[in-house]
Parts: C-alpha cells; structure tokens; sequence
C-alpha cells in the first residue's frame, strides 16, 4: 500500500470538502503466537480483550460452546500473562454466560464482561470472584424465551435492565457508563457503589441518538465517547450526557481493499452504515497525560489513529487473515500509545501490535 492516502474531512452538511491532509500509514508488527494456550483450550471468536495493571491479558471469547447448534452459549473469559503465557479461566460456566461482547479492566484491576446474550454486565474482583452483577437474563422458565425480537418503534428501555448490551468505562469517580446497546441505543451511568444514576440516547441519527452503540471510553477529564457504530460516528458527551460533538473519520478506500467475509460493500451505504469505511467497531483510548484515540472498522479493516478532537494522525492494517491483517476487530485495548492487544471475530485470534511512528 502506498505510504498515505489524502484524508478527505467533509462539511457537516456533507455536500462540501472542508479541506484535504495527508494520513500517513503506521509501520508496526504483530508478535507471532502471542497467546500460548494449552493443548486442549481453544479460542472460538475473540471479542474482547483487556489489559491490566500488570500487563496480565484477559480475552472474552466465544469460544466453550455449550448447547444446541443455534443458540448455544457461547462465551469464556480467560487470562494471560504478560508473555503470552494461560494462568487461568476466570468464571467457568457463570450464570450470566451466553454470548460473549467485551471485556474491560479499571483503574483497581477489576475486570468487567458485558455479555450481550443474557443481556448482564458482571463485575470480578481481581482474585476473579463475581462482586457486582449488572441487568438480568431471562428465565428459562419463562414463555417465549428466545432471542430478542426488534419491534419498530422499539419497547421503551427499562432502568437497571439491558438488551444486548456491548461495553463499559470508567470515570475518575469510579462511575461506570454502559453502552446499552444493540435495541435500546442509549448509555446508562452507574455510580461506584453500583447505584443507577441515569440514562440518555435512543435510537435515531440525530445527536444524542445511536445506532448500535458498540464501544465506549472515557478521556482524562471525564468526557465519554461512544463508538456508533451504525451512524458511522464517535460521539462525544459529558459525563451528564450532554452532547459535546462528533468525530466522523472519512479517509478514502483504495481500489484493491478486500472485505473480511461475504462480497465488497457497495459505496456509498444507505442505511445501517456498520460496514462503511470508518464506521468505529472499538474504540480505545490510551492513558494519560497525552492520550490519543484508536478505531478500527469492518471494512476495509484498519486501525485509524486520532487526537481526541477527532483528528485523524495516521492508520494502519487492512482486511485478512495472516498476521498485520484484521478480520473484524471487536475490541482494542491500548496500554500505551504504541502498544495494542485487537481481537478479532473472523480469524479467531487476538493480535499483539507494536507501532513504530515516524516522527
């Protein structure tokens, strides 16, 4: 690929170019079998991983399937050291297991799942004991329990429950936001002690509106963005969900760009924009005091590194399936600037990314 593409930054209104950059192409390198997983474990789809304190990996994987051929459970949380190297499998058949989404640590190396099948967010100590659970998954027992239906206009969201939810971040204060998610398109607030705060969003493409809000991060000064996925936008709020504003990344596609799976999306995209380039699957930002914002896309598959007032400072990556290509990343997790853990959906597999800038 050629060393940078022109980024192209269109006027609100969309019908104008506001002005042409040039976005440079990151050098980096995937370290070859990072995760060295025993004999008889095996990753199904990876789609989260998390990095704490001590370097230690934690991956949310689709993987111990259990159950008929369609609507199996399908969720398993495991560990890693900072070498590769499996410690452990945190929540072994847990109740709130089904079909696993993300996977976060905070700023006390407690470590949080958002499971969008049973519609739960659990909180674990750092010993991996279950401290706080989030939302309720339907009873077995109860008549038409099956996957959610996506009635239009959708049933009204209810506090303290979740429908498909996706992921969580924190705030200095220890308050948790929650991307909530897939049906009611909102973010809800917690506090520390787990007491529901507040809630605000529906579904739409307006301001304050989501489509899929699929991931979720919080800077330094408490400002939360929230990866739409489906509006094929950041937006960026307070942490009272006031509106602040919105990071659009538009960077050209080049004619050889190949889709992970199924045929190459037809541009532009009417409707769910989810497989537009630029669309933000994950989103990440990396700890202070100079923090940048990472996102990556389905299509055509790369990582866009960005300032956090939206500016794009360079990419990397494209679709595949050998090692620096991606198959639909799910969730990133930036320890530092030039260090980053991606899972991946298609390939099965997390990637460990070292970034050589030029500067």
């Amino acid at each position: 690929m050629k060393s940078c593409v022109l980024l192209f930054l269109l006027a609100l209104s969309g019908s104008a170019f506001a002005q042409v950059v040039p976005v440079p192409e990151i050098s980096f390198r995937s370290i070859p079998d990072f995760l060295k997983l025993p004999a008889d474990l095996y990753l199904g789809e990876a789609a989260g991983v998390a990095v704490n304190s001590k370097g230690d990996v934690f991956v949310f994987s689709r993987g111990s399937t259990t159950g008929p051929a369609y609507g199996a459970s399908a969720a398993e949380l495991l560990e890693f050291n900072s070498s590769g190297k499996f410690l452990r499998e945190i929540g072994h058949n847990l109740y709130a297991w089904s079909f696993a989404h993300s996977v976060k640590v905070d700023q006390q190396d407690n470590i949080w799942v958002a499971d969008k099948g049973s519609d739960m967010v659990v909180k674990f100590n750092p010993e991996g004991r279950v401290v706080m659970v989030f939302g309720r998954k339907l009873e077995a027992s109860d008549e038409g329990t099956e996957p959610l239906k996506h009635p239009k206009p959708p049933l009204p969201p209810v506090d303290g429950l979740f429908r498909q939810v996706t992921d969580m971040a924190w705030d200095a204060a220890g308050n948790t936001y929650i991307s909530d998610g897939y049906v009611n398109s909102r973010v809800a607030k917690v506090d520390k002690d787990g007491n529901w705060l507040k809630s605000w969003g529906e579904p739409g493409d307006q301001p304050g509106q989501f489509n899929t809000p699929h991931s979720i991060a919080v800077d330094a000064n408490g400002n939360v963005y929230v990866a739409d996925r489906g509006n094929r936008r950041i937006q960026v709020f307070d942490g009272a969900g006031k509106f602040l504003r919105q990071i659009v990344i538009d960077v050209p596609v080049l004619p050889n760009a190949r889709a992970a799976i199924g045929k190459k999306p037809e541009l532009p995209i009417s409707g769910n924009q989810a497989m537009a380039p630029g669309a933000p699957w994950a989103i990440c930002i990396t700890p202070p005091p100079n923090q940048v914002l990472y996102s990556s896309d389905g299509f055509p598959g790369r990582i866009y590194k960005l300032d956090l007032d939206g500016k794009v400072l360079g990419m990397l990556g494209e679709s595949g399936k050998q090692l620096k290509q991606f198959g639909w990343i799910h969730e990133i997790a930036c320890p530092s600037e030039n260090v980053l853990f991606v899972s991946e959906l298609l390939n099965w597999r997390v990637q460990k990314l070292i970034l050589e800038p030029t500067h």
